[in-house]
């Protein structure tokens, strides 16, 4: 069992603590992602794992194990890094070889163990090159490969692809979240780009200023939020935001654009907290002109475009709406594409917003 666990651990530098009591299970053979924004403490969490950071209090178990004072040559884990941390002087063969000859395998066992991970990675014809004679995509191969020759109980990656150019990135993330599943080794992924996060992770735990705030699979945090910062941090474009309230029995949300009824789903909810001031959340794609969706429940906004960014298959709108603070934003057709300072009007589907509490920020 290759598990991980974290229970209750700080980790503080001085009186400034960057991991604030995390309280965190990854499971055996799980791809897990940890995501934030800078600053957030994902790096240090996955440095803890590796024992590159000592933790102030708490416990750390890589299986049953506590790990807390296990040096990191002793942890059986491997580490991907941002920089690919290769040896310049060293070819292809000698830098994936260079971990096991240090823990003074025979040679030929070597040989084996470095062809092999050569061929699972498709880099044997690189075998005999430095690495200055290789592209980023080939140089993050053979980070992955001498990870992947020492058989780990666990991998960890600290935002390998970050160096990558876009096209680069996205071949990079399907060639390691397949090569993951094959060899079905627990792997803890670090990354502050959430479109990587969404794609890769069998979860996703999110990561703000020291402390966990919802750790789920992909669809999860994207369905159901458990606070504003979720919300608003998981999403492509961000989920909009307006703040509200709601009426005095419950049974209405007032915007500064207007009111509508509180949908079935939240009425619930919405009376437990009559009266009260909430934060009201409706994602693009459920931001649409009125001729182009089918949906029953609907509350209407108007407003200036402001910014058009035309994708190919559709076009994001921001619309500058009076009374919100900030701009609306709607997807639209492709070709119905409107322009800078027109007024249009467009629909929120009420049956898929989400209410926050005003003042805690969490999911009602």
């Amino acid at each position: 069992m290759a598990s991980i666990k974290f229970d209750k651990v700080v980790k503080s530098y001085g009186d400034v603590n960057i991991i604030k009591g995390l309280d965190l299970e990854i499971k055996d053979k799980e791809f897990m992602v940890l995501v934030g924004p800078s600053g957030c403490g994902k790096s240090t969490t996955l440095r803890m794992i590796a024992g590159l950071e000592e933790i102030t209090t708490g416990d750390l178990f890589i299986g049953e194990r506590r790990v807390n004072n296990v040096h990191p040559k002793d942890r059986d884990v491997a580490m991907v890094f941002q920089s690919y941390a290769l040896y310049p002087h060293m070819t292809v063969r000698e830098n994936i070889a260079f971990g096991l000859r240090l823990r003074k395998l025979p040679k030929d066992e070597i040989d084996r163990l470095v062809n092999e991970a050569a061929q699972t990675l498709g880099m044997a014809h690189l075998l005999d090159r430095k690495p200055k004679a290789l592209s980023g995509g080939q140089r993050q191969r053979v980070a992955l490969g001498r990870a992947i020759v020492r058989k780990p109980s666990v991998f960890l990656f600290d935002e390998p692809l970050s160096n990558l150019d876009a096209e680069l990135r996205v071949q990079m993330r399907a060639e390691i979240g397949k090569l993951q599943k094959r060899l079905a080794i627990t792997s803890v992924y670090v990354t502050h780009d959430q479109v990587e996060a969404m794609t890769m992770g069998d979860r996703i735990a999110v990561l703000h200023d020291g402390n966990l705030r919802q750790v789920g699979t992909p669809l999860e945090l994207y369905d159901t939020p458990a606070n504003l910062f979720v919300a608003q941090f998981i999403g492509t474009p961000n989920m909009n935001i307006a703040k509200g309230t709601l009426s005095a029995d419950g049974a209405e949300i007032q915007l500064p654009s207007g009111k509508f009824a509180v949908p079935d789903a939240w009425k619930e909810a919405a009376k437990g907290a009559a009266g009260k001031s909430v934060y009201v959340g409706f994602r693009p794609e459920h931001t649409r002109p009125g001729d182009e969706h089918e949906w029953k429940n609907t509350a209407t906004l108007e407003g200036s475009v402001e910014i058009v960014e035309t994708l190919g298959h559709e076009v994001v709108v921001y619309v500058a709406v009076e009374g919100m603070e900030e701009r609306v934003i709607a997807k639209m057709d492709a070709h119905k594409v409107p322009s800078h300072g027109d007024r249009i009007k467009v629909e929120i589907n009420l049956e898929r917003i989400h209410l926050f509490d005003g003042d805690t920020q969490e999911r009602m």
